[in-house]
């Protein structure tokens, strides 16, 4: 680690309702209702939270069934801490945790936005399409 990476922290769990949409917002990534955010972050399978001088600054979570289907999710830093490896440091500590305690046969999946591909691949990661696979959503909002 160098002397930059001393003034933060990781540390596993997930932010409070307010952090978590801050962080989402400051960050680029859409906006969630309190209550939804209220209702899904106790459900999180793993979650992690990058501190810089106790101050909130970045997070990831993993999501899923606990034994067969998990989602990576949430992953963000807050953009004046961008471009240190810290997104990096995110991904390392919450894939640790998948191959710590998923089973051998889970999925694991993601979206991924713009250039952060080429973080998710690092860590294993490949498109979809690539093997025959789409990667479709829905959102709830939509008509």
């Amino acid at each position: 680690m160098n002397a930059l990476n001393d003034s933060y922290g990781l540390h596993a769990g997930v932010p409070s309702v307010e952090v978590y949409r801050r962080l989402r917002t400051v960050a680029g990534l859409s906006d969630k209702a309190p209550e939804a955010v209220a209702l899904a972050l106790p459900n999180t399978w793993f979650g992690v939270v990058l501190h810089h001088e106790d101050e909130p600054i970045g997070m990831g979570r993993i999501i899923g069934d606990g034994g067969t289907a998990f989602q990576v999710v949430d992953i963000c830093v807050h953009p004046a801490h961008q471009g240190r490896g810290l997104g990096k440091r995110i991904m390392a500590a919450l894939t640790e945790e998948l191959e710590r305690r998923a089973p051998a046969t889970a999925y694991i999946s993601l979206i991924a936005d713009g250039p952060a591909r080429f973080l998710y691949e690092k860590f294993g990661f490949a498109d979809t399409a690539e093997h025959g696979s789409i990667g479709m959503y829905r959102s709830m909002g939509a008509g």
